[in-house]
């Protein structure tokens, strides 16, 4: 089995050598380096209390459904990641089946919202719906319907985790085409890793020993944040579609672009850091750096693109 994670790395950095939309400025990078190299949070894990935990398979479980449904809330403005974790928590906890296998083979829409207690459509719920039944499926043909079983399966390789769950669950093929070459950015199933590795405390279903091959999670908040911060430079078009919230076609060069390239500038970032410092610092750590900043300047342009994967 090609390594996953390779293959993300060395994708991305081909995207970032052939990109005409998002240009990586090494300068940026530097600068970046030199004001966070002391600064980058340890993961710490559920933070605001928002996720199921229990130290055991259900908490496997629960964070393999919610990684399945973590894409695509922008639609609906009043809608984000926090209501999905806590509403899938509280769910849980009502009612401890509410994720067998069997079960997720027979959501419905209406159902799904009822669940999350969201008064309207979610985006692309019907996506969701089928993504729910596909993970039902899978887990019940392959893995004695339980996402721990998937997990012990990986022989505490983050990397193989990555290949599993992409080789058997279609939606978590988080793959683009781009100037004829194939692209790997598997956002979903990364971030799985990485909630197992945070949530466990890096023990138990959370151990890996290549947990330092992950890389970020390629989504809408990562590029953003770098653009301010001045690792990444978009080109006019692209800035300006960006800056007026228009649009972004799934599998354009101009998305490619954006996510590849947030791949590649954050494993300089980190080569720089340990180049610079000696210290060891973990891309997972890089992409929780980020995402914090993110969350805390909600103004941030970011691109829309009506996706799956992120």
């Amino acid at each position: 089995m090609k390594n996953a994670m390779e293959e993300v790395r060395v994708s991305a950095a081909w995207v970032a050598g052939r990109s005409s939309h998002v240009l990586v400025d090494s300068s940026g990078i530097e600068k970046v380096v030199e004001t966070i190299q002391d600064n980058i949070p340890k993961v710490e894990w559920d933070f605001e209390g928002i996720h199921y935990f229990d130290n055991g398979p259900l908490t496997v479980q629960y964070l393999f459904v919610l990684d399945a449904l973590n894409f695509c809330f922008w639609p609906d403005k009043d809608l984000n990641y926090d209501n999905l974790a806590l509403g899938l928590k509280e769910a849980l906890e009502k009612d401890k089946s509410v994720f067998d296998a069997d079960q997720l083979q027979k959501y419905t829409g209406p159902q799904l919202r009822k669940l999350l207690k969201w008064p309207r459509p979610l985006p692309l719920e019907d996506e969701r719906v089928r993504l729910l039944h596909e993970v039902g499926f899978e887990l019940e043909r392959s893995f004695g319907g339980k996402a721990s079983n998937l997990v012990e399966s990986c022989g505490k390789s983050a990397a193989k985790l990555v290949s599993l769950i992409t080789s058997h669950f279609p939606g978590f093929r988080d793959h683009a085409v781009y100037k004829g070459r194939q692209v790997f950015l598997y956002k979903r199933a990364q971030i799985f890793v990485a909630d197992l590795y945070g949530a466990f405390k890096g023990q138990g279903y959370g151990e890996f020993i290549d947990i330092s091959s992950i890389t970020i999670f390629a989504d809408y908040i990562v590029p953003a944040v770098l653009r301010q911060l001045g690792v990444l430079r978009y080109s006019s078009s692209l800035a300006s579609i960006v800056d007026t919230n228009n649009e972004i076609g799934s599998g354009s060069e101009e998305e490619v672009e954006l996510r590849a390239c947030s791949i590649y500038a954050v494993e300089k970032m980190r080569d720089l850091i340990r180049r610079k410092s000696g210290k060891q610092v973990l891309t997972v750590e890089l992409d929780l750096w980020l995402w914090s900043f993110g969350v805390q300047c909600p103004s941030l342009p970011y691109h829309r693109t009506l996706s799956i994967y992120y």
